[in-house]
């Protein structure tokens, strides 16, 4: 099983996978590698988790300039993607059209020994894919339904296309996941038992939602779509700062109404709510895993006061900080 890409601008051999037998065939065990980039478009990584039918793998760039690539491969799996930041596109003849993903979309593409040429765009270029063995998968389609029939009978044949004719855009529950198979810090067995886990949940997520066709009556532009996101990537890279509802929504250019709205449709709660939420999932993670003590977790995440910290973190949790530490 063997992947290449190659730089179309130098055009020469870029990266060269030979996926073992394990993607197939587990014997109990877990591989992990990472390739580190740098190239003259820019420097990054690219992490692959393999293990029992299962093919992770998560990158993140910096890019000087947009990349032009020619890729082939001739295996055919089930990809989950998740495109992080940036865009892409890719063009095969084995899909009816360019697949094209922007910032913050995901979808479900079967791919059958196919080759083409892909181009990654934006600054920052963030991406997450789960590929997966096509019987593995099928085990998870319902049944009765056209669209993931019709998505069946392609992998039956093997007749490569994706899954939604249109991308989804990416749940914060969704991002939540995204970001726990990334973040992974088990080792062995626990650490292959928790990803399994995750995948499955990240797969109904991504199932429901194509097929209840929520996205499609969501009541706000595309345009504000990509503010709400823009928002929520600002509150997660800033938990201590000190914003009004107004100072967000100017920040991103909309106002306060279409904030309150689209925020709450696309991820399924309140900004500050959100923020609340995010600071103490946050503070969790400093306290049991990075050693630090509760005072200093709380000025971290940005609470003047020590004790509304604490009580903030017990109506969480219901447990007080300092007990958690202990």
């Amino acid at each position: 099983m063997n992947l290449r890409l190659y730089d179309k601008e130098l055009n020469k051999l870029f990266i060269k996978k030979e996926l073992t037998e394990q993607y197939l065939i587990s014997e109990g065990g877990i591989t992990e590698h990472t390739t580190y980039l740098k190239q003259y478009f820019g420097n990054g990584f690219y992490k692959e988790i393999l293990f029992d039918g299962v093919h992770i793998g998560f990158g993140n760039t910096i890019l000087r300039k947009n990349v032009l690539l020619s890729f082939e491969s001739d295996f055919e799996t089930v990809e989950m993607h998740f495109t992080l930041k940036g865009k892409s596109a890719a063009a095969t003849d084995k899909f009816e059209n360019t697949v094209r993903f922007a910032s913050n979309q995901h979808n479900i593409l079967y791919a059958n020994k196919i080759c083409g040429d892909m181009e990654w765009e934006g600054e920052h270029f963030q991406l997450c894919e789960v590929n997966l063995e096509p019987n593995f998968f099928k085990k998870f389609i319902p049944d009765d339904e056209s669209l993931f029939d019709t998505f069946r009978n392609a992998i039956d044949k093997g007749r490569s296309g994706v899954l939604g004719r249109n991308n989804n855009p990416i749940t914060h529950q969704m991002h939540q996941i995204v970001h726990e198979i990334t973040n992974c810090e088990r080792q062995g067995i626990f650490k292959r038992m928790f990803l399994e886990a995750k995948i499955i949940e990240l797969l109904l997520l991504q199932l429901e939602q194509f097929s209840d066709g929520s996205v499609s009556n969501l009541s706000i532009k595309k345009t504000d779509v990509d503010k709400m996101y823009a928002v929520r990537e600002f509150i997660l890279q800033n938990l201590d700062a000190n914003s009004s509802l107004i100072d967000l929504a100017h920040r991103v250019g909309t106002n306060e109404f279409i904030l309150k709205k689209g925020f709450k449709e696309i991820f399924g709660t309140s900004v500050f709510a959100f923020w609340n939420d995010t600071k103490m999932d946050q503070a969790k993670r400093l306290l049991t895993e990075q050693g630090m003590n509760v005072g200093e977790v709380s000025q971290f995440i940005g609470y003047k006061n020590q004790r509304h910290f604490s009580a903030a973190f017990k109506r969480k949790y219901g447990i007080l900080p300092s007990h958690l530490k202990k």
